[in-house]
């Protein structure tokens, strides 16, 4: 039975500068190349899903302007279905600057746009959409979007059985009565420290913060970890999944890869441990590459990596 992956949440136009050092404080530093990219959480999820072969439906929100095309148009390339995304009237389409040092480690500022203009109809036909969708599938949400309009995909999506997945961005917009029957929840390190108002200096406190979330009814907690690693918490096991040795060049997009393949491995029948070591894979394999969309591996390449991610998996005390 064909499997469908639905996505919600920005969609971004990604300008790049790569530099020989990251600039300080009114310093002004030659990038040495420059590159445009399509982006943005959802479409990347998005993208993903088609990339592995399933339905893939964007739900989101573009300006009426030439950066429109910068976005969809790889989407609608390999096969991601965009019907589910509109024009918001007289706003620019959500922007990335990106940052790129030599270490890979890359700064952005984002302008959200049309991703944070939603009318009540554009949100109207994404509940339709969900509401008509057969057979198995899963929601992808993120928050660079407004929450009301979360609060809406994920009701609708409770209403037909689909599960939900969650990546926290903009951890501010998180309500928290949402956290309960999630299937997974996805925060990288800042994004759970935020959401507990503590730091988690030890992989013994991220594991303890993923236990929390557990408690709140997430049935399963992916902290990523900095290094490309992540923090599995589920009925009955906690694992750190260790980041493989990989040389990064850039880190952009790499947490919309383990949030996308985490969603797509749960979707396809894969226990948490076995998504999770595809998750970890997928982000370690994007950050060899630069850009989001253009740097995702395929699945072979994915699942070569992800098992010899399971084979170093190790239980965490709990």
């Amino acid at each position: 039975m064909e499997r469908t992956l639905l996505s919600l949440g920005s969609i971004n136009a990604d300008f790049q500068v790569r530099t020989h050092a990251a600039p300080g404080s009114t310093e002004t530093l030659l990038a040495h190349n420059f590159c445009r990219f399509p982006g943005g959480k959802a479409a990347n999820t998005a993208y993903l899903g088609a990339l592995f072969g399933h339905r893939s439906y964007l739900f989101g929100r573009v300006g009426d302007d030439d950066l429109a095309e910068q976005a969809l148009s790889p989407l609608r390339e390999v096969g991601v279905e965009v019907t589910g995304v509109s024009r918001a009237e007289g706003q620019a389409t959500g922007v990335s600057m990106i940052m790129v040092p030599p270490d890979g480690k890359k700064q952005i500022v984002l302008a959200t746009n049309a991703n944070d203009q939603w009318s009540e109809a554009a949100v109207d036909a994404m509940q339709r959409q969900i509401a008509g969708i057969s057979g198995p599938a899963c929601l992808v949400v993120d928050y660079e979007v407004p929450a009301w309009v979360v609060r809406r995909a994920v009701e609708s999506a409770r209403h037909c059985d689909v599960p939900v997945v969650i990546d926290p961005s903009f951890p501010e917009r998180v309500e928290d009565d949402l956290l309960g029957k999630l299937l997974a929840i996805t925060p990288n390190l800042a994004e759970a420290e935020a959401l507990l108002g503590k730091q988690l200096g030890s992989l013994d406190k991220v594991a303890e913060a993923a236990r929390h979330f557990h408690s709140l009814g997430v049935r399963n907690v992916c902290i990523k970890l900095s290094d490309g690693g992540c923090v599995l918490v589920s009925e009955g096991q906690s694992m750190h999944l260790p980041a493989a040795d990989v040389d990064p060049v850039d880190t952009t997009g790499a947490g919309d890869a383990f949030t996308g393949v985490l969603a797509i491995s749960l979707l396809e029948g894969l226990d948490i441990l076995e998504a999770a070591s595809w998750a970890v894979a997928a982000a370690n394999l994007a950050v060899t590459g630069y850009g989001s969309q253009p740097a995702y591996a395929n699945r072979h390449d994915v699942k070569t990596m992800a098992e010899q991610r399971l084979q170093r998996a190790k239980r965490l005390d709990v």
